[in-house]
């Protein structure tokens, strides 16, 4: 009997690491897959493509128990793919709270799923119980990147971060990489997010922590209604909160992007009615094309534009029903056609648990079908990452 027990117990401690040391990454291939697209980039596009500083609103890499730094074929993005796609910027969003059967239409904030990810991935038990610890140790992965990358990855703070990263591109600033094995070692920007403000829990004083640790955007809500907003997603879809109205002010008195995406359409209402600086939807996309509830009306459209904000075009199904190239051209046209050039870009939502037909090293196949559609270069550079620093220049800190 006693022979059996110890059986039992080292077959449990077995099954115990095997979770550990599994399951997130089965987790991972399981909800971030790359289907492929068909398309092909043609030696034009493929030029062009390689002078553009390219800009991305959203990218949820933090969430997952993967470092940036290594090549990966896990998920949508690595520091060596954002290189390789010429990505100059990379927004990296911190989830900390998604509900069980997550979906668009009607989710309560009483279940979370992503405690059982931060258990699984080891993650410092403050995180088990805390959204703000979670959303600081994303702070504190990203860091950790960036040290161990030898200037290669930036984060970028302030509008002088923006302009000595994009000074550094433009002047093929290798010096700063000189032991990778990459040809082409740009540096890549990195800017922090926050994808739902409830890891404020409550507390207006926890946007000055947040912000300390180097936060400079975030959306007010997720996929439920929290404390600061209602959620398009949410039970009640209700509008901004008192804090919520504090929040936003407190956003742009700091230099913090406010960000629509996932907001319910009164917030969204609420939000660009009393804004003084740019908004972004940071990822999604249009009813026009695509007709799915979290997606933006013409009149929302025109409200971000009136701002002098960007819209970001999602790669995923939900945001443009076809999540092929052709397609996240079509509803960057629309944009373009309703509100003008310089108030659309891309939302990529990679590794956010979506499926998406291409990689972030494979952006030159969008350069192509924005040329396709008959977009000049210089549209296909606002589009792919122009408006975006514009934004970011007007909305930051200086220093």
């Amino acid at each position: 009997m006693r022979r059996f027990l110890k059986w039992l117990l080292v077959l449990l401690l077995i099954a115990i690491a095997a979770f550990f040391l599994f399951v997130p990454g089965i987790a991972e291939r399981a909800l971030n897959k790359v289907t492929g697209a068909s398309a092909q980039v043609s030696d034009r596009a493929r030029i062009l493509h390689g002078t553009l500083q390219i800009a991305d609103l959203h990218a949820d890499t933090l969430l997952w128990k993967r470092n940036m730094l290594d090549a990966s074929t896990q998920g949508h993005v690595d520091l060596g793919r954002l290189d390789t796609g010429n990505v100059a910027l990379q927004v990296f969003s911190s989830v900390t709270k998604a509900p069980k059967n997550q979906n668009y239409d009607a989710n309560g904030a009483d279940s979370d799923t992503i405690t059982l990810l931060t258990v699984a991935q080891l993650q410092p038990p403050r995180t088990w119980t805390s959204l703000l610890e979670r959303s600081l140790w994303h702070a504190k992965k990203l860091e950790k990147a960036e040290a161990g990358s030898k200037g290669w990855l930036r984060i970028v703070r302030t509008q002088g971060d923006i302009t000595k990263l994009l000074a550094s591109r433009n002047a093929r600033d290798t010096t700063t990489h000189e032991d990778s094995s990459d040809p082409n070692p740009f540096p890549v920007g990195a800017l922090l997010s926050i994808e739902g403000l409830h890891n404020l829990e409550g507390k207006r004083a926890n946007l000055d922590v947040l912000y300390k640790a180097g936060f400079r955007m975030a959306g007010l809500t997720h996929f439920f209604d929290n404390e600061v907003s209602g959620s398009m997603h949410g039970l009640k879809k209700g509008g901004l909160t008192p804090l919520g109205r504090q929040i936003v002010a407190d956003m742009e008195a700091k230099g913090m992007v406010v960000d629509i995406a996932h907001a319910s359409h009164k917030a969204v209402a609420e939000i660009l009615a009393m804004a003084k600086k740019p908004v972004v939807s940071s990822h999604g996309g249009v009813q026009a094309t695509c007709k799915v509830n979290r997606n933006l009306t013409d009149e929302e459209i025109k409200g971000v534009a009136r701002t002098g904000g960007v819209i970001g075009i999602g790669y995923w199904d939900a945001a443009v029903c076809d999540p092929s190239p052709a397609s996240i051209a079509k509803a960057i046209q629309h944009v373009r056609d309703l509100v003008g050039i310089d108030h659309v870009g891309l939302g990529s939502d990679y590794d956010g648990s979506t499926t998406v037909a291409f990689d972030t090293s494979k952006l030159a196949l969008l350069t192509q079908a924005l040329m396709d559609r008959g977009f000049t270069d210089a549209d296909i550079a606002k589009v792919m990452g122009g408006n975006v620093f514009r934004v970011l220049a007007a909305t930051l800190p200086p220093r």
